[in-house]
């Protein structure tokens, strides 16, 4: 699966593919539409012609990075709710684990709007299994909560937006020469029949529910670890047009920074919800993903845009292909920017008998691009104590 999108202010929904040309990148401010060549600067980042850029690189991530597998009183309940619950059987580490010893660089929430509180509090499937309500007091506050399916595949390491968001903060601020961050988000909503039988409610995302997305992500992080579409957008230019012409910021004025990539279709109310108004993300924090097409990977990659990829499904992989490893080595060698995995580690895909995982080359957090890597770009991209856990 495969999502175009872009870059400006600050991004935090959606898979993406963004251009980047050679061309020295110009902004509004200090950057003029039409500049001299040379380099160019907007809230810290830069745009030096033949500098390695920031969509220059391939990074690991895990899909649905916060969560865990239920316990087996839940699980054997979860078929009646769900149609391939063993999809449903993974857990990852803590976020900081992640990030600090599996070297995932692209981490990816799933976001269930809660403005009352107390929405998600009381899963259904606990219900049926006879189980008591889940002792966690942030379920029960307003604000963006964070969560697989709504009554039946709750369990979490981070149950809100802005608690999983500091667990990611404070570890960026231990390791300030980190690549940037791409982080993905889908916006989700409880279930129908769930709701029917006397679960969560479905809370629909519309623009104030979204806004407050934005508010949450700014009140952890401040503009200086920000990467957002105001940043990368132009006078006189829409967004895509800005990276397709100008590119992307340089790798080394990104570092230590973070920005967030709509994981909702294209054809998407919550997509439209965003944008309406904001054309090109003005002052929005996310960028929504356009129409997904796997054989563009490449042709996509060299043309600047940053694309993400699956290298598994559920599951899938591992049961139905004889624990085949192609379609992660095809995901690698497409140049996708992102390339996401439910096993970043050795070692989950054992309970099915398998060896497999998705892992870069020395498990290095991050590599040059095998597309379009420029000349200059080498080794790791990240200081040795970075990957050495």
């Amino acid at each position: 699966m495969i999502g175009r999108c872009l870059i400006a202010g600050a991004f935090a929904l959606g898979a993406v593919a963004v251009p980047s040309p050679s061309a020295q990148v110009v902004l509004k401010g200090d950057c003029p539409q039409d500049g001299p060549r040379g380099s160019c600067a907007e809230n810290g980042l830069a745009w030096t012609e033949g500098a390695v850029r920031m969509n220059h690189m391939q990074v690991v991530g895990s899909h649905n990075s916060y969560h865990v597998e239920a316990p087996k009183a839940e699980r054997d309940l979860q078929s009646a709710f769900a149609s391939a619950a063993v999809d449903l059987q993974y857990s990852h580490a803590a976020l900081d684990v992640q990030l600090e010893y599996l070297h995932v660089r692209n981490l990816e929430l799933d976001l269930l709007a809660d403005p009352d509180g107390g929405m998600y509090g009381e899963p259904l499937i606990r219900r049926f299994a006879g189980l008591g309500v889940p002792d966690d007091p942030a379920l029960k506050k307003k604000g963006t909560k964070v969560l697989h399916i709504p009554d039946v595949d709750y369990h979490t390491s981070c149950s809100t937006l802005v608690s999983c968001l500091r667990v990611i903060k404070k570890w960026m601020d231990a390791h300030p020469d980190s690549v940037p961050l791409p982080m993905m988000m889908e916006f989700k909503t409880a279930e129908r029949l769930a709701e029917r039988l006397g679960g969560a409610k479905v809370v629909p995302w519309d623009a104030g529910l979204l806004a407050t997305v934005d508010s949450e992500i700014r009140s952890v992080f401040p503009t200086s670890q920000l990467i957002t579409p105001d940043d990368v957008r132009r006078d006189g230019l829409t967004l895509e047009e800005s990276i397709l012409k100008h590119g992307w910021p340089d790798l080394d004025s990104a570092r230590g920074r973070i920005f967030f990539l709509m994981d909702n279709g294209p054809v998407s109310d919550v997509r439209d919800a965003y944008v309406e108004g904001r054309p090109n993300l003005e002052g929005r924090l996310n960028d929504p993903s356009a129409e997904a097409d796997v054989e563009l990977i490449q042709a996509q990659v060299r043309a600047g845009y940053w694309v993400r990829t699956r290298a598994d499904e559920p599951l899938e992989t591992i049961l139905s292909h004889n624990c085949s490893a192609s379609r992660r080595d095809a995901a690698l060698r497409s140049g996708a920017h992102i390339v996401s995995s439910d096993f970043p580690a050795f070692g989950m895909s054992a309970r099915w008998g398998c060896d497999y995982a998705v892992r870069l080359p020395g498990g290095r957090g991050a590599r040059c691009n095998p597309v379009n890597g420029r000349e200059g770009c080498e080794g790791a991209l990240e200081p040795e104590g970075y990957t050495g856990n």
